[in-house]
């Protein structure tokens, strides 16, 4: 039988990388979560209340940092934490539907004895399950919340295409997605603030789980962008930064329906995303961990520079993966 290492994809003949998918996969067997075993919906502390001051968004959260939403009264901070923290369990299942078919679309197209198949097959699962949690959060809340723009919806179905087309660029949106989600709730968390333990839960089964998902696009890219040509490496430099601050828009930042719902002052909205130096300054933490990557990829030269720096997402990079933030108001080096 003739050997299939030959149809490998992108660095599957390298020892390691295969080593860590196997790593990878091993854990999505033995540390992973089911959403309706693993979380005590019915619990009576996990009961939803208009009354329920765990909902008031905490400080590490930058709308619940900023002052007027601190000055609301009780039920007002309540009732739009509520809404904020739904309509962020809304957008994350969007996000990860589309991942999902990015993910099946890459795999269709892989060759018999890839390493990635079975990884990328135990990521899309986790995923599903993910979709299931937050669309189980957004139900118990009770809030009809769009999630993402609309036209995300229309938009949506072409991306999984570029899993095929262009799989750098694809792993590079999954970046763009999963890195500031999984940012913010790790502040969250280390924050220790009293938050509902229903949400803290799903976050923490979250964050558990898409550490896996991220150590994969990074090795992956790791892998296959210094395979790449010089133009197609080239291209992928200046979609880079780019790619990295529309996909955390349309994640972070709420739609029209956030102030019209919550009667919030569009000035509020403004300088929460992103028109204060201290939000200029969390958005560039964001991406510190990915400003890593992309230098050890060799994505960063005179163009790109100038893209990261017209995005503001330039900054230091990490030292190493998932660093508290530092200061960020230097520039990408």
């Amino acid at each position: 039988m003739a050997s299939t290492a030959q149809t490998y994809r992108p660095g599957s003949d390298n020892d390691d990388y295969v080593e860590v998918l196997a790593t990878l996969s091993d854990g999505s067997v033995h540390r992973r979560f089911d959403p309706f075993l693993d979380i005590a919906w019915e619990e009576p502390d996990f009961a939803v209340r208009a009354d329920d001051e765990r909902w008031i968004l905490p400080a590490a959260d930058p709308f619940g940092a900023h002052p007027w939403y601190q000055a609301l009264p009780v039920h007002r901070r309540i009732e739009i934490g509520m809404w904020r923290q739904a309509n962020i369990a809304k957008v994350g299942l969007q996000f990860e539907n589309i991942l999902i078919r990015g993910l099946m679309q890459y795999v269709f197209s892989l060759p018999n004895g890839s390493p990635e198949f079975r990884y990328c097959t135990h990521e899309a699962i986790e995923e599903c399950n993910h979709t299931m949690m937050f669309q189980e959060v957004v139900n118990r809340v009770g809030m009809d919340v769009p999630g993402m723009r609309g036209w995300v919806r229309v938009v949506g179905p072409l991306v999984p295409f570029l899993a095929t087309a262009f799989p750098e660029w694809f792993y590079t949106r999954v970046l763009a997605g999963e890195e500031p989600i999984d940012h913010g709730q790790k502040n969250v968390l280390r924050a220790g603030n009293d938050i509902h333990p229903m949400l803290e839960r799903v976050m923490s089964i979250h964050v558990a789980e898409e550490a896996r998902h991220i150590s994969f696009a990074h090795e992956y890219l790791r892998q296959a962008v210094p395979r790449m040509g010089r133009l197609r490496k080239f291209v992928l430099s200046l979609l880079f930064a780019p790619t990295m601050r529309i996909i955390c828009d349309l994640i972070a930042v709420p739609t029209r329906r956030f102030h019209t719902d919550c009667d919030i002052p569009r000035y509020v909205v403004r300088e929460v995303f992103w028109k204060s130096e201290n939000a200029r300054d969390g958005l560039r933490a964001g991406f510190a961990d990915v400003r890593m990557l992309a230098t050890d990829l060799g994505l960063l030269n005179p163009a790109s520079r100038v893209l990261w720096t017209i995005c503001r997402i330039d900054g230091d990079a990490s030292r190493y993966r998932s660093e508290p933030a530092r200061t960020t108001r230097s520039r990408t080096r």
